[in-house]
């Protein structure tokens, strides 16, 4: 007998099949997209920048993009400007009374504000392929192509290339979302990190130490996921009674629930908005030519650096603190669990609940950014002296494996889940069949 959750049940229902193949399809689609060049730009430029820094501004818009900002494609950006709008409207309906109050509209809301983030996502877009075609492409005149040349058309050309293969690859992502499994944008992300590993490996192949090193890349690699699976299924569930109603001789209510508060509730953020902070000193000081500046800008730059670790783990708590408490308010849970009857047992309900709360996501939010702080911190110091190559130590980086191990625990859940409503279905179906051949009258 097969188990419950193997793959060949998956492939066997239909409905996950199909889901499955789409999904597949449309990734594969985003690859081919990576092979449509930008018209004037020099290939070899940009694929060199995005192999020799790794923790410059490219190697971050590389995690948001799907690993592929240095490549002279149409889907250079990729899902990067659609992340940043949704990033910008989560904060905003927690900010803005109206668009909060837009958001619990239900499901017509939601489709609201999906379209604001689609509209959002296109200036976005132009705003980065701009950075990238004057902080780039104009700072390089040997990039220009001579039967283009430096100019308004060449400009223009680079900009709406990269806007709509931004925009493309968002339209992608939501097909996948709707017809395929699991989020689009996380699963463009997830392929763009892992597409890049076969290559960076490969690159190591003729190196006499490459077993020992593939050795120990594989270990490194099991146990960071082994704990970040840990910390991130890692709930603290907080007890709800609803209070019991007496109407005649029955008794409603009663029941117990749980409000499951995550340990790594604010997911990746904290890490990504660390980043983009930390990485502006370093390029602002790189572009001035001071021995000052170019001595702060190898200080920014250092991975394994007092100043860099000490700012780096400072920034992933002030953010993931800000970013908990920006999305879990207490004050609103306590308010919304006494409208509905509800209370903690052994906690008065109203403002000794939003108390307790905020105490719990206190103690929980530091358990979670110290967890945060040392997986985007170690990875550097356990590569510091070994040969990994740059991009092999880039994917041991917290931001990397975060989105990979995330997305692939999301996609399990989801496939279990259809799991389990195929196996529902046909429990009913066959424990209606029995009880109607009970229920026949006997001739």
């Amino acid at each position: 007998m097969e188990a419950q959750g193997s793959p060949l049940q998956l492939l066997k229902v239909p409905e996950t099949r199909d889901k499955i193949l789409v999904t597949m399809g449309l990734l594969l689609a985003f690859r081919f997209g990576f092979q449509v060049p930008i018209p004037g730009m020099d290939p070899r430029f940009l694929r060199d920048i995005a192999q020799s820094a790794q923790q410059s501004l490219f190697g971050l818009m590389n995690a948001f993009s799907g690993g592929d900002i240095g490549r002279t494609s149409m889907f250079s950006l990729g899902i990067m400007p659609y992340i940043s709008a949704s990033i910008i409207f989560s904060m905003l309906a927690k900010v803005s009374p109206k668009i909060e109050a837009i958001a619990k509209e239900g499901a017509a809301g939601q489709k609201r504000i999906n379209q604001w983030t689609r509209l959002a996502a296109v200036p976005i877009a132009m705003i980065q392929a701009i950075f990238v075609y004057t902080g780039v492409f104009l700072s390089n005149p040997e990039m220009i192509d001579d039967s283009i040349g430096a100019g308004f058309t060449l400009a223009v050309v680079v900009v709406l290339s990269l806007t709509a293969g931004a925009i493309f690859c968002m339209w992608l992502g939501e097909l996948i979302t709707e017809y395929g499994i699991g989020n689009g944008a996380s699963l463009i992300i997830m392929a763009g990190i892992i597409t890049d590993i076969p290559a960076a490996i490969a690159g190591m192949v003729n190196k006499d130490d490459f077993y020992d090193t593939i050795v120990y890349l594989v270990a490194l690699w099991l146990g960071i996921v082994a704990v970040i699976v840990y910390i991130t299924k890692g709930t603290r569930r907080i007890p709800i009674q609803y209070a019991k109603l007496t109407r005649g001789r029955r008794v409603y209510g009663g029941q117990r629930h749980y409000l499951p508060l995550k340990v790594n509730m604010a997911g990746v953020m904290p890490i990504i908005f660390a980043s983009i902070i930390f990485v502006i000193p370093g390029v602002l000081f790189s572009l001035l030519d001071y021995e000052w500046s170019n001595y702060l800008s190898e200080v920014f730059k250092d991975t394994v650096g007092f100043v860099h670790v000490s700012l780096q783990v400072v920034l992933i708590f002030a953010f993931c603190f800000f970013w908990n408490r920006l999305m879990f308010q207490p004050d609103q849970i306590a308010d919304d669990l006494r409208e509905r009857g509800s209370f903690i047992p052994g906690i008065r309900p109203g403002p000794k609940t939003a108390e307790f709360l905020d105490h719990t996501l206190t103690r929980i939010t530091m358990a979670g950014a110290a967890f945060l702080a040392v997986i985007a911190v170690l990875p550097s110091f356990v590569t510091v002296k070994t040969p990994l190559s740059p991009a092999m130590a880039y994917f041991l980086g917290g931001t990397s494996v975060l989105i990979v191990v995330g997305v692939a625990l999301d996609i399990v859940d989801k496939l279990n889940a259809q799991l389990v409503m195929r196996n529902y279905e046909g429990f009913m179906k066959s424990s209606g069949a029995g009880w109607t051949q009970q229920q026949q009258p006997k001739t």
